[in-house]
């Protein structure tokens, strides 16, 4: 029963040597006699009509390079305890550094909300002027927010009090979420596991196996069932109370402004999500025939088609994905390989370990890392390809400036994306009608997951924000209930969602921690398919263009870094060749069935 991953960890000296490094201390001292020199010269000199270029630029550069030394100790602090929160060592760390943020965040508040304040006549003038070429997308996205502004007093309280209202309830979710202990049993026989590792038995060949890992997460998440709830509960209301002092006119318009998107770009892919949730079912009774069930139910969504195959190394995935990568371009190849040469990576199991997977960019002087758990299966390789392309994504990006460094998270997927389709082309290349059935199948669950599963869990977010702001609180019912009506609302007849299902919400971190994240990831995918569809029409000229467009980092809106590559975000005909593009894979899957079966 026992899987062991490899004994990978990251390096992450170029942050600190641990939470005892004196450095930490000295990086703080430093921030803020900086932070109070920075307040004294420029407050009051924002918001002014005789502001000049020159000062604004000066005043960014020196903000910029501030908070490129802010956010390294507590980055460092979110890695160390996403890497053990079972050691409260590591969350007493984490809520210190988080408290010196604030402290830091209090005294340059003023900036920002000048910045914000200034007459839109004076902004335009300046934003011509050639000096604040670097800075055009922070001072245009920072001024969206003007209306939603609030006084420098209620912004210092708000910002002192998330460190024991939000930022803690969501330290608390991943404190219980990642030191419960599962007891898997089968034949028998008792386990004691990690989610992730009951989690990766969902995919087994074995329905037994699967049946008893759904039995796990369900026992699991009943035994933490009453905090998680009332975490849930806790962090939607304080997210209604935040948007009604802003002036927010609906839970999801901060999130769409997060990510440079209008409303109806997002409702327009949410939309046309639904319209192909028929694609879905179309592919699961592919699938209930192959596996020969009378019914398939949520067990078998990622049941494999075939025996799995011998288990895939650390090293052989290494090979995998940069040989893909290479295969593709050479410089996005020798971006990846620096991950694994240089430590950059986190891949074994252990206690206490954050479930998940996730690529920290940290800053341009510094390098990104990854963290994921290496089971040794093939959707692991997938899993490494998806980080990794963040990776790659986030080293290009260091030719900017921290403020242009991070890309909004739409964009964020772009690479991660990209990345799995060139690991799933390579593979598929050179296999056997049988390993091919089996390759699409993974690939098209993975779409669909990220696709429309997403899709279905952003209409989940929504319901339960909304009613938790008219009808209060939520029970484990209600919330069970939403899940599962929009869950199934993709599968349609062709899975059935068990009861065991309505409490699998519960373990989805985003929700928690970045509301609304989820739609990324089915826009971040479709995205993917019609450029991939581009690079294939194209050729090796493409590569360019798409390296050109990661080391512009987030120094540009997603539809203007979108347009370098002659795409149209608000087009409803782009966006549904990302579904003919997927329709594409199915209609393949389809076809070697059939071959297959003779």
């Amino acid at each position: 029963m026992e899987t062991v991953s490899p004994p990978v960890r990251w390096d992450l000296t170029a942050l600190f040597d641990s939470i005892e490094d004196p450095k930490i201390e000295t990086t703080w001292q430093a921030c803020n006699k900086r932070a109070a020199s920075f307040a004294e010269k420029y407050r009051g000199r924002i918001n002014d009509a005789n502001l000049s270029a020159s000062l604004l630029n000066e005043a960014l550069t020196d903000l910029e390079g501030l908070y490129n030394e802010v956010v390294k100790p507590i980055n460092f602090a979110n890695l160390i305890f996403a890497g053990d929160s079972s050691n409260p060592a590591n969350g007493a760390f984490l809520q210190s550094q988080m408290e010196k943020v604030t402290e830091i965040q209090v005294t340059l508040m003023f900036f920002e909300l000048e910045l914000q304040a200034a007459p839109e006549d004076t902004i335009a003038k300046l934003l011509a002027d050639k000096t604040l070429n670097n800075y055009h997308h922070y001072i245009q996205v920072a001024r969206t927010y003007s209306p939603y502004r609030l006084s420098e007093k209620e912004e210092v309280l708000m910002e002192e009090l998330s460190n024991t209202g939000s930022r803690a309830w969501n330290r608390l979710f991943d404190e219980v979420t990642s030191n419960h202990v599962y007891k898997f049993t089968l034949n028998g026989e008792t386990t004691d596991m990690s989610q992730q590792e009951v989690l990766a038995r969902l995919r087994h060949e074995d329905r037994a196996t699967r049946q008893a890992a759904a039995d796990t997460l369900s026992a699991g998440l009943k035994e933490q069932e009453r905090v998680l709830v009332f975490i849930f509960n806790t962090l939607m209301m304080d997210k209604s109370i935040d948007d009604r002092l802003r002036g927010f006119k609906f839970p999801e318009q901060s999130r769409h402004m997060a990510n440079e998107l209008e409303p109806e770009t997002v409702d327009l892919v949410v939309k046309l999500c639904r319209e192909f949730y028929p694609m879905v079912a179309r592919y699961y009774r592919i699938k209930r025939e192959i596996l020969g069930l009378p019914e398939l139910t949520h067990i078998d969504r990622y049941a494999p088609l075939f025996a799995a195959e011998e288990e895939v190394s650390w090293e052989k995935a290494q090979s995998i994905v940069l040989n893909a990568f290479g295969e593709f371009s050479r410089d996005v190849e020798a971006r990846a390989k620096e991950f694994f040469d240089k430590n950059w990576i986190d891949a074994e199991s252990r206690k206490g370990k954050s479930g998940g997977a996730f690529c920290s960019y940290n800053t341009p002087d510094t390098h990104p890392v990854i963290l994921q758990t290496y089971l040794n299966k093939m959707d692991d390789v997938m899993t490494l390809a998806h980080e990794l392309g963040h990776g790659v994504h986030a080293s290009f990006s260091r030719e900017q400036s921290y403020f242009n460094y991070h890309g909004t998270l739409p964009l964020a997927e772009l690479a991660s994306t990209f990345g799995e389709m060139l690991v799933f082309e390579k593979l598929v290349a050179n296999a056997s009608t049988k390993d091919k059935l089996a390759l699409y199948a993974e690939k098209i669950e993975g779409i669909f997951a990220t696709v429309f599963r997403q899709a279905a869990m952003y209409s989940f977010e929504s319901r339960i924000h909304a009613m938790r702001r008219s009808e209060g609180e939520l029970t484990p019912e209600e919330f069970g209930e939403v899940w599962q009506e929009e869950l199934q609302a993709m599968f349609s007849d062709s899975v059935t969602l068990g009861d065991q299902h309505r409490a699998w919400w519960m373990y989805v971190g985003h929700f928690t921690g970045t509301p609304f994240y989820v739609y990324a990831y089915s826009f971040g995918e479709l995205l993917v398919l019609s450029l991939y569809e581009m690079a294939k029409q194209e050729g090796p000229s493409f590569a360019d263009k798409y390296v050109d467009v990661l080391k512009l980092g987030g120094a540009k809106s997603p539809a203007e870094l979108m347009a370098t590559l002659n795409v149209d975000l608000q087009s409803e005909a782009f966006w549904r060749g990302g579904f003919a593009a997927m329709d594409k894979f199915l209609v393949e899957f389809e076809r070697l069935w059939a071959e297959h079966k003779g």
